[in-house]
């Protein structure tokens, strides 16, 4: 979707406001949205949590500022909610790497297993899923399945070799990857350590293992933001999308937060360029227009929909806290 054109002399931001009013809208952003969307959001956080805030809202529109399986787990969740998405190419390579035929062909492929899918996929693949699981209700849900229990985990093998390496469970990976957390550069965070002395690391569960060995924590968005807040020294290294160091610029302003670099030494190439693609010029048109818009087969969405239930029900006080723990993971 290009750039919205012609809206010259609109005051956008005032735009915004009036429309979420006249609409009865509720405003979502990711941690990985830019900052001015961050600031115009009426909640901001992981995808999951943003969609269970809005379910409990009375707003007849939800505008989802992320991208599509987010704005898709809305809309399963709030059926009877118009859910927009301010630019419908906001995509996800880990769901890209997942097509829906390809896993129902690799379920057949380990008819003894169960699925645990990551949130990060299409409304698609979560109905051939068994549970739902995100960075922060993952190991709750593993540590409750038999341990001779064969599993699927898709569609992130960055995340379940992590969990594989820390709960000691053989799991069958999907060999999908999230390009912006792939990006990190090893030899790029050992220089940036060496630049900064007992500056602690801090990681998503995406990055690389050859990351997560350097990390003095591991978890989701949430969770770095937690522990953003409490880790006792004054500078923290973040491996994620750099964007969610505007919230703990906002939050610790005395702190001092730098973002892992990629193979370039710099940030640039771990921004997401889906994330990047939702603008405030896009959001204001979405709003006005109630499009794009995301539409659902209702056979598709109670199947998706069982597969988070049965998550939520191994562990709904995860959501939103985004705790991996705090301990270093060896890699192999």
């Amino acid at each position: 979707m290009e750039q919205p054109q012609n809206l010259k002399g609109v005051n956008i931001r005032a735009e915004i406001d009036r429309l979420r009013k006249e609409r009865n809208a509720v405003i979502l952003a990711h941690y990985y949205q830019k900052p001015e969307i961050q600031d115009i959001a009426d909640f901001v956080g992981d995808s999951l949590d943003l969609s269970r805030k809005a379910q409990a809202t009375d707003a007849d529109v939800i505008a989802f500022c992320g991208v599509r399986f987010m704005a898709e787990t809305a809309k399963i969740l709030s059926p009877q909610k118009i859910v927009i998405l301010p630019d419908m190419d906001a995509g996800c390579s880990l769901e890209d790497s997942c097509p829906p035929d390809q896993f129902a062909a690799f379920r057949k492929q380990h008819p003894d297993a169960i699925a645990l899918t990551y949130i990060n996929c299409s409304a698609a693949v979560k109905a051939l899923s068994d549970v739902i699981v995100t960075s922060s209700s993952a190991e709750k849900i593993l540590s409750q399945i038999p341990k001779d229990q064969p599993i699927i985990f898709g569609p992130d093998r960055n995340l379940g070799g992590y969990l594989a390496r820390k709960t000691g469970r053989d799991l069958i990976l999907w060999p999908g990857v999230c390009i912006v957390h792939e990006a990190f550069s090893e030899t790029e965070l050992l220089k940036l350590k060496a630049q900064h002395p007992g500056a602690p690391v801090a990681a998503h569960p995406e990055c690389p293992a050859v990351i997560l060995d350097h990390a003095d924590y591991v978890g989701s968005t949430s969770g770095i933001l937690a522990y953003a807040n409490d880790f006792a020294g004054d500078t923290l290294i973040v491996a994620t999308e750099p964007h969610i160091i505007h919230q703990m610029e906002k939050a610790l302003p005395n702190k001092h937060f730098i973002g892992a670099p990629g193979a370039d030494g710099n940030c640039n190439c771990n921004i997401c360029p889906y994330m990047a693609l939702n603008t405030m010029e896009k959001l204001y048109v979405a709003l006005r227009d109630l499009q794009p818009r995301i539409e659902m087969d209702e056979e598709l969405r109670l199947g998706a929909k069982k597969s988070l239930d049965a998550m939520l029900a191994m562990a709904s006080g995860t959501v939103g806290l985004g705790d991996l723990g705090p301990a270093r993971v060896t890699g192999d």
